[in-house]
């Protein structure tokens, strides 16, 4: 997807006297971008004090970590990574927040807790964007997972992207073509998606994402033996959505991002469709099977996943803004 600011300077290159050249001579490295510790002049302390209350909020509310996983994938994949997911509804637009994609999602006052801490030590400085995306990775490795750098140096959107959600983020119930499609457009490969879908080791599913699969029959593909435990977890064939009835993604670990989540779908124990295509169409099923016998190559693969999916377009230089509250872009704060 080309990036909005080199559009931009090649419409401004038109009104140019010798528009050719000027075209010719722009290019990625000349636009601002994201780089390694874009704080370390304005804000040194920005990533340290986000690790801190990452650690603090994980210690007091455990799930906290898993809803921070799911912000860098919800706000990331749609478009751009610009923090417009936290984006509150107003009059005239509706948020990402409450689309059916986004069902689930919660925890959103945690993130601003933590933009709070930073606001302190560096007001008007520390995008949204970047918190979200640096809370993510510092869940993943309250999770267990890896540590890996990320660049920084993303600005916030203005406006919800709400319209478009749909479009950009894969459904559960997907064929695993239109999943590996969509992330494929965001330069994320085949063990890249595999990797990624890892994410499902941790966390719970609601019962209204699988009950298809237990009602009016039982998926014939699902492991015998797991099925009375989703019987259990789930036994209204019309479950109530605003109710806590929810299956773990991994009874084994469910507190702990590790490659569990493959094992377990190739004994036919995944909750959604999506996990179980992973483990069966001949594109994915190669991956799967060397993730879950190494570990490491799962958590390699995975930070190099995530590490694209935060760079996903996002704004920078002079587009955007700096929120001072996340949930509210600055004109109508």
């Amino acid at each position: 997807m080309a990036s909005k600011a080199l559009i931009f300077l090649a419409l401004l290159s038109f009104s140019a006297v010798s528009p050719r050249p000027a075209i010719a001579e722009i290019n990625e490295e000349d636009k601002p971008g994201l780089v390694m510790n874009f704080y370390k002049d304005t804000c040194p302390q920005a990533e340290d004090i986000i690790k801190e209350q990452v650690k603090l909020l994980y210690k007091r509310h455990k799930n906290t970590a898993f809803s921070w996983l799911r912000n860098i994938f919800h706000d990331c994949a749609v478009q751009s990574c610009d923090a417009s997911l936290l984006l509150d509804s107003t009059r005239r637009s509706l948020s990402e927040k409450e689309t059916d994609r986004s069902f689930g999602l919660r925890n959103f006052r945690y993130l601003d807790t933590i933009k709070e801490a930073v606001e302190r030590e560096c007001p008007g400085v520390v995008s949204c964007a970047d918190i979200l995306v640096l809370s993510a990775r510092d869940g993943i490795v309250a999770l267990g997972g890896p540590h890996f750098p990320l660049k920084t140096g993303r600005r916030d959107g203005r406006k919800s992207r709400a319209d478009v959600v749909e479009q950009y983020l894969p459904d559960h119930n997907e064929s695993i073509s239109v999943v590996l499609d969509r992330f494929a457009a965001m330069g994320i490969n085949t063990p890249g998606v595999v990797a990624l879908l890892g994410a499902h080791s941790v966390g719970r599913t609601h019962c209204v994402k699988l009950v298809h699969r237990l009602y009016p029959e039982v998926d014939p593909a699902l492991n015998p033996d797991h099925i009375e435990h989703m019987l259990h977890k789930c036994p209204d064939a019309i479950p109530d959505p605003k109710a806590v009835q929810y299956v773990r993604n991994d009874r084994g670990t469910p507190m702990v991002l590790d490659n569990n989540y493959y094992r377990n779908i190739l004994d036919n124990k995944g909750l959604l469709i999506v996990d179980h295509q992973l483990a069966t169409d001949k594109r994915t099923k190669p991956y799967v099977k060397k993730m879950a016998k190494s570990q490491d190559y799962f958590f390699k693969e995975f930070a190099r996943a995530i590490t694209i999916l935060s760079e996903n377009n996002p704004l920078t230089g002079d587009q955007g803004e700096i929120r001072k509250q996340c949930n509210v872009a600055n004109k109508h704060h």
